[in-house]
């Protein structure tokens, strides 16, 4: 009894701490019938009245097909006004947004007769079918599969045509990627659009991968839109590496009417492994994860601020992960190695220092039986462990956590993974779980683990200015009977809302959360 006396306290006392109530308010919007069971959420946004739109793909048939687009309006008090039906098929989507009243749904398509790829995009006035097609580009090329490659690791350059889509976290421009390599054609160009569709710029950037192919990333633009900043992987074209070589580096590039700038990070032991570029104040910030050695583990966090006339680095720390870090994440101090994570946001806060986090994203696969006899090959996504740091202003980390928690899914990714908010300082993490509790271990490590119930509760993680953690299960599955897509909220900074979908079957309502 006293060893166990302790370690009852130590709970009640952590119990204690979470009892407090989050500044947490929710709205359930009244059930609404659904056509289609089968759908992805692919993007949502506000309609410039106080309600909100909504674009899903829906697939029907006795082997799931996409078979077109449903496009929901809702008023403000979370009412469906208008459903629109947009059948359309063969078309790879890209991204949907919302612009002056109008819809936009950006596609890549191969025309087959003229042996080119196209870049087109459909737009209708909010709640009207009554859909246009406008073309932004024209790339000649033979068909591949998979052009559009969204993979986070390991990009595949040879196929002979790769092309990537960026849009800015303002959703203010968009970059276009396309590079085409046969024989001794070799041209990689980059155009951007504001969400107007007018083209900004566009460059030739066909010398820069003679050596290097690029998979980029992230993008920054300023707010004039005259000058766009591209984060990418650069992979050297070396036909063979050894075991201590690095295959890659991290790149800045900077587009502005006049050309483009290029610049590096790394140096002799410092390799980065992952950066978002972010206009801040006149200056670029890019932060990310750094290793200490030529292989893929995370060591700790990198910031840069770059003067945006030269790309001249004048700042540059690197800071490693804590003894707190590395308990929070394996339970004792330096046991394992930090990898494949994957930015989700960044904000300021008031006083100029730095919140982001990231998740321990991966894919797995494997083969398994199907009803045939045959062999199957299964492709399973992992969304893992949340990493949340703060960096001061000068670029020194103040703290950084890690919670635990264990995802897997072979299907709609919307369910899984989480989102954040930050406000004040803290950060608020919203996770959706059939688990009833998180499993608390030494102190203020949890673990959320993934539940096995078709009910999920959903709960709100707190890291405050210092990094001290509590949580809170905000809304209870008997209430919440239809899962909420933690991961695809619509957030709203200016009256500090998160709106969730919500969905199962033929049933649908929204969630909308006030952060108070």
């Amino acid at each position: 009894m006293r060893n166990l006396l302790p370690l009852l306290l130590l709970v009640m006392g952590f119990a204690c701490g979470t009892a407090q109530q989050m500044p947490v308010n929710y709205t359930f919007g009244e059930k609404f019938n659904d056509k289609y069971r089968y759908s992805n959420l692919l993007s949502s946004a506000e309609d410039g009245s106080g309600g909100y739109v909504l674009v899903r793909a829906y697939y029907t048939g006795l082997i799931l097909t996409p078979k077109g687009y449903f496009i929901e309006q809702y008023d403000s008090d979370l009412k469906l006004v208008s459903e629109v039906n947009y059948k359309l098929k063969g078309k790879d989507f890209v991204e949907g947004y919302v612009s002056n009243g109008q819809v936009y749904l950006l596609f890549l398509q191969y025309n087959q007769e003229a042996l080119a790829y196209e870049y087109v995009v459909h737009r209708s006035p909010v709640g009207q079918n009554q859909f246009t097609v406008e073309k932004l580009l024209t790339i000649p090329s033979e068909f591949v599969n998979n052009p559009l490659d969204r993979n986070y690791y390991n990009r595949n350059f040879s196929s002979g045509f790769t092309t990537t889509v960026l849009f800015d976290d303002a959703r203010s421009a968009f970059v276009i990627s396309t590079h085409y390599k046969k024989n001794k054609v070799n041209k990689h160009a980059i155009h951007v659009f504001d969400t107007s569709l007018r083209k900004l710029m566009e460059h030739d950037f066909s010398a820069e991968v003679e050596d290097k192919n690029y998979a980029f990333e992230n993008l920054a633009v300023s707010p004039d839109l005259g000058q766009v900043f591209i984060v990418g992987k650069a992979y050297y074209k070396k036909k063979r590496f050894s075991a201590l070589e690095r295959k890659f580096q991290y790149e800045l590039i900077k587009l502005d009417g006049t050309g483009h700038q290029v610049q590096t990070f790394d140096i002799e032991d410092k390799y980065s492994e992952s950066l978002k570029p972010l206009w801040h104040e006149g200056e670029i910030i890019c932060v990310g994860f750094y290793a200490d050695r030529k292989d893929n583990r995370y060591n700790g966090l990198s910031y840069f601020r770059v003067d945006p006339r030269n790309l001249e680095i004048t700042t540059r720390k690197y800071n490693a992960f804590s003894p707190q870090f590395m308990f929070d994440k394996f339970g004792k101090e330096n046991a394992k190695f930090v990898k494949d994570l994957v930015f989700k946001n960044v904000s300021f806060g008031p006083d100029n220092d730095i919140l982001f986090n990231a998740e321990e994203y991966f894919v797995t696969t494997s083969t398994q039986a199907n009803s045939s006899g045959g062999r199957l090959r299964v492709e399973r996504f992992h969304y893992n462990d949340i990493v949340s740091a703060r960096l001061d202003a000068e670029g020194n980390m103040a703290w950084a956590r890690n919670i635990n928690k264990t995802e897997v899914t072979q299907g709609d990714g919307a369910y899984a993974s989480y989102s954040s908010y930050t406000l004040g300082g803290n950060t608020y993490f919203f996770i959706s779980t059939a688990s009833e509790n998180p499993q608390l271990l030494n102190r203020e490590r949890l673990i959320f683990k993934q539940g096995f119930s078709r009910n999920r509760n959903v709960f709100v993680i707190r890291l405050d200015e210092q990094g001290k953690m509590d949580y809170e299960k905000i809304i209870d599955n008997e209430e919440a009977r239809l899962p909420l897509m933690v991961s695809k909220p619509l957030i709203d900074h200016d009256d500090e809302e998160l709106l969730f979908y919500a969905k199962r079957g033929s049933k649908k309502q929204l969630v909308r959360v006030e952060m108070r």
